[in-house]
């Protein structure tokens, strides 16, 4: 039997007097009801099995990307503590410089306290000029 000799269910021209309970009020039949064939059991196992194989192997390959990439993340995490302990050594040493720097304007300001006030105000009088 062909395809195109079966009537589709909806269609005006094969309208049933009598509807049963397999159907809709428009005729089409239950989704819940099994009216289909018996390949759709084996379909169904196929698809299955098909979507069972593609995620064995989506597992397999992200385990061979993780196997691949843990050295390179351990050496990128090693890389990354020296470099933090570096950066935490010059802040520490950029700090001890400032202190000295400050230590160093303060005795200044304490053995020449005019000249100190003349040279604030000649900074003061530049950074007013070059603000114009």
């Amino acid at each position: 039997m062909s395809i195109e000799s079966v009537p589709f269910p909806t269609s005006p021209s094969t309208a049933a007097p009598e509807r049963s309970a397999a159907t809709t009020e428009r005729g089409a039949p239950r989704l819940d009801d099994s009216w289909s064939d018996d390949t759709s059991g084996t379909d169904a196992a196929s698809a299955d099995d098909m979507i069972g194989r593609i995620a064995q192997s989506a597992h397999e390959t992200i385990d061979r990307l993780a196997a691949s990439a843990a050295p390179h993340v351990g050496r990128l995490q090693e890389s990354v503590a020296g470099t933090g302990d570096a950066l935490r050594v010059r802040a520490d040493r950029a700090r001890e410089v400032t202190d000295e720097w400050a230590e160093s304007l303060r005795c200044t300001v304490r053995e020449s306290p005019l000249a100190a006030l003349g040279v604030a105000l000649a900074v003061g009088l530049l950074v007013a000029r070059l603000a114009r």
